[in-house]
């Protein structure tokens, strides 16, 4: 699992990292985000929605995201 280090970032970076660094993963596997923005518990999943990527979930200042496609 690749970790993408979005700590003490602000909106709308955690996103914009994601964005970027989700095609260096392989189809299938983990991108975990860590991030301490209060938004990003809400924006990184709606990305995935928006996106087709699969949320997989959070646990404090980590989402889990698995590349779909």
């Amino acid at each position: 699992m690749k970790v993408l280090d979005c700590l003490g970032k602000p909106c709308p970076v955690p996103v914009i990292e994601l964005a970027k660094a989700l095609p260096t993963v392989a189809v299938g596997e983990v991108l975990e985000v860590l991030s301490d923005d209060p938004a990003a518990a809400a924006d990184i999943p709606a990305w995935c929605r928006m996106r087709g990527q699969t949320y997989e979930g959070a646990d404090g200042p980590s989402y889990r995201v698995r590349r779909a496609s």
